[in-house]
């Protein structure tokens, strides 16, 4: 609890100052974009270019942890057929069982097990963050009405994920560590200064756009993906991460991966290829409020 309470506190913060109109839309949006495009994206690139983690290890995290994921997706596929959920719902439904939310990761990994945490933590999130995209983006435009606009969200898909700010900064960061380049003293202190900010403006960024009413609509569809979310996939995780090996720091790295809540980029894509918006809202606040329990059982294992 000494881990997860401030990381809870921060997200209910940002839901109060929303509430008593301290922060509002403009601020919200405004800190997401800075969070996004420049102060994470800057500290993922100093936290793994300042060291190399093993990269036996590391590949193993990834492999594993991606094999859990396309598990869970195709259970979520199975899903859809078996409580007969409408194609509106589907694409929405299929992300918010896999979809995880970076912030809430990082500042898990970052109070739990420090930098080697963090660049471990980097890496498994610049390997996976394309690959999910690619199953969520492929999962809505299959059930969405616009068949015909494949070929160009295809192209928006590749256009995304090239220039994706989080997945730019693992791959620089990577390639500064196996340079072996050192950052020098200012550019150091700067990053660190910068990295301070990060964590405390995204969850209070994301603290302000939940909402409970989002759980009026579609609760028991948004249990389901989250059940899938919270449970199954950790379970998976955890049986695959015991056959590859993976133990110490990569493992917790990798369950804590398994245990977060589903990431509120679920939302946005969803109203962008055509997907019910609200189910997404319920299952983001859904798996947000039913993390602690995940989480928990995460880091004490």
């Amino acid at each position: 609890m000494n881990a997860i309470f401030p990381i809870f506190t921060l997200l209910l913060l940002g839901s109060l100052l929303k509430y008593f109109n301290i922060t509002n839309e403009i601020f919200l949006k405004t800190s997401d974009k800075l969070v996004y495009f420049i102060f994470f994206p800057a500290m993922l690139f100093w936290k793994i270019g300042s060291s190399e983690p093993d990269k036996t290890i590391s590949l193993n995290l990834c492999i594993a942890s991606i094999m859990a994921v396309i598990i869970v997706y195709l259970l979520s596929l199975a899903a859809i057929r078996l409580f007969r959920i409408s194609n509106f719902q589907a694409g929405s439904f299929s992300q918010a069982c896999y979809r995880f939310n970076t912030y809430i990761g990082m500042a898990i990994v970052m109070n739990t097990l420090g930098e080697s945490g963090i660049r471990y933590f980097g890496i498994l999130i610049g390997f996976a963050i394309p690959i999910i995209n690619v199953l969520a983006v492929s999962t809505l435009i299959w059930h969405s009405g616009k068949k015909g606009s494949t070929g160009q969200n295809l192209k928006s898909l590749l256009k995304a994920l090239i220039s994706n700010p989080l997945i730019l900064g693992c791959a620089a960061g990577i390639l500064f560590s196996r340079a072996r380049f050192s950052f020098p003293v200012f550019a150091d202190n700067t990053l660190r200064l910068m990295t301070a900010v990060t964590m405390p403006l995204a969850l209070i960024s994301i603290g302000g756009s939940l909402s409970l009413a989002g759980l009026k609509h579609n609760t028991k569809i948004a249990f389901i993906a989250s059940i899938l979310k919270i449970l199954l996939l950790p379970i998976i995780g955890f049986f695959l991460f015991k056959s590859f090996s993976i133990t110490g720091i990569p493992f917790k790295t990798g369950m804590i991966f398994f245990s977060l809540p589903t990431s509120t980029a679920t939302y946005v894509l969803s109203g962008q290829l055509n997907s019910d918006t609200k189910l997404a809202s319920a299952a983001i606040m859904l798996s947000t409020l039913l993390c602690l329990v995940s989480l928990s059982a995460a880091l004490l294992i």
